[in-house]
């Protein structure tokens, strides 16, 4: 039998920390570092309680000096501060230890963030959360002023902290969500009377990051139990400023992870985006007012901060309506459907009356048999007229009914809509010039959500009827003012050219206002941002370069064949029709030069344009312009292009493009058997 060998013994680690940090080579840092860094670190760990709560206060207003903050990072104040400073007796040292931290996590990058979260920050969160609680709730009106500064202090460095941390990563979002004092105590800050002003709104800032997408927190926050914090982001919603805005950015989270859309649930209009649609909008139309009140460093208390962030709710709003108004349609189809099953059952019940009435009326004479075929013609009659009076009623039962599930689009269009448009034309000063695009990206937002809908179908003619008199003001007051301008600004060029694709996809059949010359804008456009989007490349390579390889179809370029496509559908003038069918022809067959992407998509969209065969361009066009030779002659130039292209680095253009190769043959294939007759 073998030996067991022992286990070998190995030596404790050394603690890293136990190492002094090295001094600086830098002698003016060097010199710093004794003069004042090193002494406040000494008294943060001295005996005496009063010079530990003094250097707490001391390295809080040193950190913000860059230089003292790193140098107080290479002698472990971290770990100092976690270890001795959150732990001390004095509720000042601690005030001031996690002042220190909320400091260093807004001043540092994100990956300071994860260092605290690697270095359990949160479990003393949750300590101190806890505690601060219980003081508050067992004391109450009882605290002294004094020490109710002190601890809602704590609660402001904790939630700024909590923020920064939620914003490092997912999964300490994660791991937040899942401490219930730091919840509370988020709560508590949100609808606390005693709350100072900027608290509540720090609390607000937090749980608007904390709720998106977040179902289980959406979920305590709706069961409104003590402090009651539904009941206070409802009332918030009915005050004005920046509390206002934020509690409509925290509604729409939970409304979105709840999934409340079109007054869900129980038909409470009141519980979903179309209230805060009204309430953010009003909040635009009245502009923004410095509050006096907050503390200059909070960044509620600039005016333009406040209105872009109602805009970006209302572009998430925007992002989700598609989701809202599919919602609102599956459950008018269920009602439908349920209605149809009671009518068939009451029609089955009818019928077997209607049999047994038969077979009664076989026992009796012939004549009274005459008498009761006669009336029974009768009732046919009237039973007809009845049927024709419902189809006629009904459709306006079904208009009423779509009015009523389009609520968010209905205000949106009406309320929102007009107020986003003045902020993006508007650019004469350099706030208006900081809120034209986000303005842009809520237009864009909303107008993409709508273009999802296949208006061929009849269920969508209610959404097409509501959104038409949107889609076209859009275009002829924002869309078409900003092409006048012919802008050099790539960014506001991509935008505006983003929304008049979305905004031509959702005025079908010549709802276009269309003024003539827009056509050429965008053709010019194309060529310019062949050079625009090289000069954006390669200032950007480094940052955006990934982002452009995963998703090649978002160019400018590309944004400009997708409007100019939809401008050439049928019913456009044939004139117009021909000059971007040319435009688009050429653009493929200037390949090896023309970008695969661009390639990809003016053959797609000259699919749609000339696939029709009853469309009136397809014979005044495409076969007296002999445009089946010209799609002819590029097919083999669109193969090498296709072969040109790899799979492995840009899988989605390998796989679209491949796509248009198989329906460019279909495609001329199809065309050749589909002549017209002489």
């Amino acid at each position: 039998m073998g030996k067991t060998r022992r286990n070998r013994v190995r030596p404790n680690r050394k603690d890293p920390l136990s190492k002094a940090p090295k001094p600086p080579s830098d002698p003016e840092l060097a010199a710093l570092r004794e003069k004042s860094v090193l002494p406040v670190i000494k008294d943060l760990q001295s005996a005496d309680p009063k010079r530990r709560t003094a250097a707490a206060a001391a390295v809080a207003n040193l950190v913000a000096d860059t230089r003292c903050r790193k140098l107080f990072l290479r002698e472990q104040i971290v770990h100092i501060i976690l270890s001795e400073t959150l732990t001390d007796a004095s509720l000042e040292s601690r005030a001031a230890g996690w002042d220190i931290l909320r400091l260093l996590a807004e001043e540092e990058e994100a990956d300071f963030c994860v260092h605290l979260f690697r270095s359990d920050v949160l479990s003393a969160v949750e300590f101190a959360a806890k505690f601060v609680v219980e003081t508050i709730k067992s004391k109450g009106a009882k605290t002294g002023k004094a020490e109710q500064k002190v601890l809602w202090s704590i609660i402001e460095s904790l939630l700024a902290l909590l923020t920064a941390l939620s914003e490092a990563q997912d999964d300490i979002l994660e791991a937040i969500v899942a401490l219930p004092a730091t919840i509370t105590l988020l709560f508590l800050a949100l609808a606390s009377a005693d709350a100072p002003a900027h608290v509540r709104l720090d609390a607000l800032s937090c749980l608007l990051i904390l709720t998106e997408d977040n179902r289980r927190l959406a979920e305590l926050v709706v069961a409104d139990e003590d402090p009651k914090p539904f009941s206070a982001l409802l009332g918030l919603q009915g005050t004005h400023g920046a509390g206002q805005v934020l509690a409509c950015g925290v509604l729409h989270n939970v409304f979105a992870a709840l999934k409340w859309y079109e007054g869900q649930p129980a038909g409470n209009k009141d519980l979903s985006d179309a209230s805060l649609v009204r309430t953010l909008s009003s909040a635009l139309q009245q502009g923004a007012k410095a509050d006096e009140t907050l503390p200059a460093s909070s960044q509620w208390s600039k005016p333009a901060e406040v209105l872009q962030l109602a805009l970006e709710i209302l572009a998430s709003i925007g992002t989700s309506l598609q989701e809202s108004m599919a919602n609102s349609q599956g459950k008018a189809e269920e009602e439908a459907n349920g209605e149809e099953a009671m009518e068939e059952d009451g029609e089955k019940a009818e019928a077997k009356d209607d049999d047994e009435d038969m077979d009664d009326s076989k026992m009796e004479g012939d004549d009274e048999g005459e008498e009761e075929e006669e009336e029974e013609d009768d009732d046919d009659d009237i039973g007809d007229i009845q049927a024709d009076m419902e189809m006629v009623t009904g459709v306006d039962d079904d208009d009423e009914d779509a009015s009523d599930d389009l609520t968010t689009l209905s205000e949106l269009v009406h309320k929102a809509v007009p107020e986003i448009m003045r902020l993006a034309n508007s650019s004469t000063s350099p706030s208006d010039a900081n809120l034209q695009a986000p303005a842009l990206s809520a237009l864009n937002n909303i107008a993409w959500s709508v273009a999802c809908f296949d208006f061929t179908k009849d269920d969508n003619a209610s959404i097409l009827k509501t959104w038409a008199p949107a889609g076209k003001a859009i275009w002829e007051n924002t869309i078409c003012a900003v092409l006048a301008a012919n802008t050099a600004d790539v960014e506001l060029a991509s935008q505006v050219t983003s929304l008049a694709w979305a905004i031509a996809r959702t005025l079908p059949g010549g709802r276009i206002p269309f003024q003539g010359e827009e056509h050429k804008k965008f053709m010019a456009l194309y060529q310019a941002s062949k050079t625009l989007d090289s000069k954006v490349g390669g200032a950007d390579d480094k940052t955006n370069g990934q982002d452009e390889e995963q998703d090649p179809f978002q160019g400018l370029g590309i944004k400009c064949i997708g409007v100019l496509g939809q401008l050439a559908l049928d019913p456009t003038p044939v004139a117009l029709n021909r000059e971007i069918g040319v435009f688009l022809i050429t653009v493929v067959a200037s390949l090896p030069d023309t970008p695969a992407a661009d390639v990809v998509e003016a053959l797609n969209q000259l699919f749609d344009i000339y696939g029709d065969e009853d469309a009136t361009c397809d014979v005044e066009v495409f076969w007296k312009d002999n445009f089946l030779a010209q799609f002819e002659g590029v097919q083999h130039k669109v193969k090498a292009m296709v072969k040109a292209i790899n799979k492995r680095t840009n899988s989605e253009l390998r796989t679209r493009a491949d796509e248009v190769v198989l329906n460019l043959a279909r495609f001329i294939s199809y065309k050749k058997k589909n002549k017209p007759k002489a």
